[in-house]
This record gives C-alpha cells, sequence and structure tokens, in this order.
C-alpha cells in the first residue's frame, strides 16, 4: 500500500482526503508533529501557488515521502472571484490579523453579508482545489479540481467544514455540508483534484 503523507491539521481535510482514498490502495496519514513545525506564509497569488509553497516546505520534514498540500477556496462571481485565496482568512478585519486563519462562522456570515441583496439566480460560484504533491523540496505535480455551485442566503447542514453549509450542489440537490465523506469526495473540488493525484500515482507505478 502506498502512503502519502497530508500537510495539514485540518480533521476535516484529512477526512475529505481519507474518503477519496477508500476505493484505492492507498493510506493516507497527516505530517507526524504537524502542529509544531513552522507554518508557511500562504502568499502567493493563486490557490497553485500557494500548494506549492506548502508542498515544498513541509516536504523537506518526512525525506523520502510524497507530502501532498493543498489550497482551496470558494470563488463567488458576482464577489469578483471572492473570496479566493483568502477563503480561510475572510473574515480579518484588519491588516495585522490578514495571515491569520479566522474560523468558518465568522467567514460565512461575511459572504451572506456581502451577498445581502444578490438575487439567487446570481448568486453561483464554484469551489476550488489545487493539490501539490512534493518530495524532498521539489514540487513533482499539480492537481486541479472544481465543482460549480450556488451560494445559499442560510447555511444548512451539519457535516464538513469552512463554506460547505453554504454550498448548494444543483446536481443532487445537497448541500456539501449534508454529504458524508465518501459522498462529498465524489462531488467536491477536493475529490476531483485527488482523484487526479490518484491517477497519477497509478502511472508512476
Amino acid at each position: 500500500m502506498m502512503r502519502v503523507l497530508i500537510a495539514t491539521s485540518n480533521a476535516g481535510k484529512l477526512r475529505d482526503f481519507a474518503g477519496a482514498a477508500l476505493p484505492h490502495a492507498v493510506e493516507i496519514a497527516g505530517i507526524p508533529d504537524f502542529s509544531s513545525l513552522p507554518a508557511v506564509v500562504e502568499d502567493g497569488l493563486t490557490f497553485e501557488a500557494n500548494a506549492r509553497k506548502k508542498a515544498e516546505a513541509y516536504s523537506k520534514y518526512a525525506p523520502g515521502e510524497i507530502v501532498v498540500a493543498d489550497d482551496s477556496g470558494l470563488e463567488i462571481d458576482a464577489l469578483n472571484g471572492a473570496p479566493g485565496v483568502h477563503s480561510a482568512r475572510y473574515a480579518a478585519e484588519k491588516p495585522e490579523q490578514a495571515d491569520a486563519n479566522t474560523d468558518d462562522e465568522a467567514n460565512n456570515a461575511r459572504v451572506l453579508h456581502e451577498l445581502n441583496n444578490v438575487p439567487p439566480g446570481r448568486r453561483t460560484g464554484r469551489f476550488v482545489c489545487v493539490l501539490a504533491a512534493a518530495r524532498d523540496g521539489k514540487t513533482l505535480a499539480t492537481f486541479r479540481g472544481t465543482a460549480e455551485g450556488v451560494i445559499l442566503d442560510a447555511p444548512r447542514g451539519t457535516n464538513g467544514f469552512g463554506y460547505d453549509p453554504l454550498f448548494y450542489f444543483p446536481q443532487i440537490n445537497k448541500t456539501f455540508a449534508e454529504l458524508t465523506a465518501e459522498e462529498k469526495s465524489k462531488y467536491s473540488h477536493r475529490g476531483a483534484a485527488f482523484r487526479e493525484f490518484l491517477k497519477w500515482c497509478d502511472e508512476a507505478d
């Protein structure tokens, strides 16, 4: 069984990756003592830049291992693509808070406030995920996945994390927060990117 280390302390992301890996002979694990490692500043202008930066930096702490890092977020058309790369810290009000993640409820509240007068037909958006796989400080490949949906005017569902309760996926008439980990891996941006990664793993063999 192939082992892949995921550069995150986010339990929700680890669940998503593990759910996507279930049908494959891939073991998902976190980087040992990840919380004690120096944080990587996510100052890239794109999801890919941030994913590569994190994967390269964290892979140096796990010699010889394939380390996967992702950067993902929500792009809302009516907000000109915001929150985008700032998705995890969208509720930060002061410049000095700009590098610190803000909590999910606060981020969701800001999105709802900014979409307050936007009609349902214009509340389109997408989740984007870019994964970078690195070994010993060098990026091996990157993978992109997207999921198109609509931003609701109130949260629905108790699963998931981040903007999942607001992200309605018309294809299955549910928000991402109403899905199990296995269902989410089938439809989500992260699941799509991870499937591309798994395909790459198969070809690398």
